[in-house]
């Protein structure tokens, strides 16, 4: 795995349960390991300030949030996470690896929420400034099996609070899928679709073999 000028941004994505943050540790170790400095991050959040917006989307309260609310908030809190991570990292040559990007808000506000496409799209095009991921990794399966795996996280976590996404139906999750599912489809070039099925060292292994074979611009991961 060569050495790079400049830094790459991999996201994670996929519905509740799929092992984002498993998945995201094991590439965060392979790419550490070829002497590659990295920075681990999530959204909504990743800087203190994006993630006090990350803790007003999650958390439930008497206030009602509408799908357009929620929109915007995600956007508000990428363009921080943006400014005063991501873009800063990539500058100094390290690799991101980013559990959830932008895809998740077309899936979750847009498929999931039903927020017009073109709308999410006049959003990307002011806050992300023509920066895009060079691989996004999506971890799929099941709903029901997501959902459990998720269930039994928060037990062995000890988590008795769940956050507003939790709660929705089981439909929610459904087209949320089905809508990351037409991303990947979309985009073969970028979008990788990883059977989240398979036991975690399996994924794990999957997704350093495609981040191994990655051609980015030329120079080969």
């Amino acid at each position: 795995m060569s050495s790079l000028a400049r830094g790459r941004f991999i996201t994670l994505e996929g519905i509740e349960g799929a092992g984002k943050s498993t998945v995201t540790a094991a590439l965060a170790r392979e790419l550490t390991t070829a002497g590659i400095v990295v920075r681990s991050t999530r959204e909504p959040g990743g800087t203190p300030l994006a993630e006090k917006i990350r803790r007003v989307v999650l958390e439930r309260g008497e206030e009602r949030v509408s799908p357009e609310t929620e929109t915007l908030l995600m956007f508000a809190a990428r363009a921080i996470h943006l400014e005063n991570l991501v873009r800063p990292a990539l500058a100094r040559s390290e690799w991101v690896l980013c559990d959830r990007f932008t895809d998740a808000t077309r899936a979750y506000q847009g498929a999931g929420r039903g927020i017009d496409a073109q709308f999410i799209e006049s959003l990307v095009s002011t806050v992300h400034r023509g920066l895009e991921p060079d691989l996004t990794l999506l971890l799929d399966l099941p709903v029901e099996m997501g959902l459990e795996r998720a269930r039994q996280r928060r037990l062995v976590a000890g988590e008795a609070v769940v956050d507003r996404f939790e709660t929705e139906a089981h439909q929610f999750f459904e087209r949320v899928r089905l809508g990351y599912l037409e991303i990947a489809r979309r985009e073969p070039r970028r979008c990788w679709v990883l059977d989240a099925t398979r036991s975690p060292s399996e994924v794990c292994a999957a997704a350093i073999a495609v981040m191994r074979r990655l051609e980015f611009r030329g120079s080969e991961v």
